[in-house]
């Protein structure tokens, strides 16, 4: 496989050589494995890292492996970031799995492909390799246009990355802006995504990248491709996840997508599938801050409704 790919991993060799077998079926020419390192109150992580690792030297396929690996724990917010960015730095474009993401193998030629046929489009922003919408089709192709960022398994390039700003420092610019709501189309929406920016700008969410990819490519008018039918399964919560999710969104089976792919001849957001999303994935089930804003949201909602 051309395109190259980066897997990001820490402290879990079960999931990570699923994860491992899978792309060496795809047998990349470059392997980018961007690694955490143990933690210093917890005795077990220097085993499990050193497991973990243990697992690339397995790599036995021509391929260039570039390894990026922390002595200290960086964490979950710092360790994917830098480490993309450094990717980001080698190469133009790359797919990019996490050690608890299981791909079908037709993901990787579906990112290769759309790689290619949108690199030099300003208007996509990423690829993303996740659909959580319960087995509705939103298209008659083979996938759509998102404004969310799935990011279980995703692919994207250069010149979108550099727009990613851990800070997120152009909020407090955005902020008093109707830009939430011109992006959305949604006051809902709006109003939830600006309490979580604001919490992640205050340094209240501080274990999280991909709220501020996500920011960045709001902050480009910028679209994702979504797939019609979902080619990634999170496999990794469970006692040791970081993170946690509703049981609707782990181990989702997978399918495999058709070829050639049937391209939308349009490029349209996808809204009855962005409200699914924000109803079914993020509000309700993603963030732990939903249940402490949503009488704030239904406070400001009602004040708006009143003017």
């Amino acid at each position: 496989m051309e395109t190259p790919i980066a897997l990001i991993m820490f402290n879990r060799p079960d999931t990570t050589r699923r994860v491992f077998s899978e792309i060496a079926r795809a047998r990349p020419k470059k392997l980018f494995v961007i690694a955490d390192g143990p933690r210093a109150d917890h005795p077990a992580d220097a085993e499990k890292c050193a497991a973990t690792r243990a697992i690339i030297k397995e790599v036995d396929w021509p391929c260039e492996v570039v390894t990026d690996y922390s002595e200290v724990n960086l964490g979950c917010k710092l360790r994917p970031a830098t480490g993309i960015s450094r990717v980001f730095e080698q190469v133009e474009e790359a797919i990019i799995l996490e050690d608890d993401c299981l791909p079908h193998q037709t993901f990787f030629p579906y990112c290769a492909e759309l790689l290619e046929r949108y690199r030099h489009d300003e208007r996509v922003m990423m690829i993303s390799g996740d659909n959580f919408q319960d087995g509705l089709r939103r298209t008659a192709y083979s996938y759509y246009f998102s404004r969310y960022v799935h990011c279980w398994g995703w692919a994207s390039w250069r010149r979108a990355w550099r727009h990613f700003d851990i800070e997120i420092k152009l909020w407090p610019v955005l902020r008093e802006t109707s830009w939430l709501l011109d992006v959305l189309g949604d006051e809902e929406a709006a109003l939830y995504w600006r309490a979580i920016f604001d919490a992640v700008f205050e340094g209240r969410i501080n274990k999280a990248w991909d709220y501020q990819w996500l920011f960045a490519c709001w902050a480009q008018q910028g679209l994702a491709v979504t797939p019609e039918v979902n080619q990634v399964s999170n496999i990794g919560f469970g006692d040791d996840a970081t993170h946690v999710a509703s049981h609707r969104m782990i181990n989702l089976p997978v399918a495999a997508m058709e070829f050639p792919l049937r391209h939308p001849p349009f490029m349209v957001r996808q809204r009855e599938a962005d409200q699914f999303n924000f109803r079914h994935v993020f509000a309700q089930e993603r963030s732990g801050l939903y249940p402490l804003l949503k009488r704030k949201l239904t406070s400001a909602m009602t004040g708006i409704a009143r003017r």
